[in-house]
């Protein structure tokens, strides 16, 4: 299965797509919502996210802000939008920032279906996270570059909260571009280094039996207890309680 958020601001619309439509049998698990941009994104950094289901008039943030902001980032979130709107420059804003699809409300299930179908090949074309064994720390690429050093440095300090605008002002940069630079020196996305260091921070905390796991989610940056079990579970092929059992 691969780890599905829905973000739109109408609670009738993001209550019947996350309970009336068939997920599972398209691939895909419900694994958040959100009523706004903010809270997207929000969940998008836990590390977690496949694909995004994505209106496109929110309020704080709006759909292709988001869409930006996950381009910005050079996450491999894959995004289908949903919107009332017809006017074509929000299609062109959309496939700028490369959106998957776009779906026009009032929402048919066979486009869904039809969409996620496709994503879900997309998806099933990349490799594994944990195809093959876990090495703490196995990316050090780029680590004798002094701002990769800084930005890894920051991560790893702040890795509860880490964010790439934070990590841009540690050495003075754009985040654009230091994205940019983070990718091209180290070959691996900002996000996925933040979301590494999470996991082995966490792997480190439940070794010590001192905490409780839904203890580590939060020193880790999850307010969610769940979608930590569920990141971890990603990135390390067991459970939390199933890793203190095997360490």
């Amino acid at each position: 299965m691969y780890n599905l958020v829905i973000a739109d601001d109408e609670y009738e619309i993001r209550h019947g797509l996350v309970n009336y439509f068939p997920w599972n049998e398209v691939g895909f698990e419900v694994i958040g919502q959100a009523s706004n941009g903010m809270e997207a994104l929000k969940l998008i950094s836990e590390g977690n996210v496949d694909a995004l289901l994505c209106d496109i008039s929110m309020p704080m943030m709006t759909g292709i802000e988001v869409i930006k902001e996950i381009y910005l980032q050079q996450s491999d979130v894959m995004t289908v939008f949903l919107s009332g709107y017809q006017e074509f420059h929000y299609a062109q804003e959309a496939i700028k920032y490369g959106v998957k699809n776009y779906i026009l409300k009032p929402t048919k299930f066979s486009e869904l279906r039809e969409a996620f179908t496709q994503i879900k090949k997309d998806l099933d074309q990349r490799i594994p996270h944990n195809a093959e064994p876990i090495l703490v720390h196995r990316n050090i690429d780029g680590e004798d570059d002094p701002i990769i050093f800084k930005i890894k440095d920051y991560v790893k300090t702040n890795f509860k909260s880490a964010s790439l605008e934070d990590a841009a002002q540690t050495v003075y940069m754009n985040p654009h571009y230091v994205s940019k630079y983070y990718k091209q020196k180290t070959n691996e996305n900002f996000s996925d280094f933040v979301f590494q260091v999470k996991m082995e921070e966490a792997a480190i905390l439940l070794k010590t039996m001192k905490y409780k796991a839904y203890e580590v989610s939060e020193m880790v940056g999850y307010s969610n207890a769940k979608n930590f079990t569920r990141a971890f579970r990603k990135y390390f092929g067991v459970s939390p309680k199933e890793y203190r059992l095997l360490n």
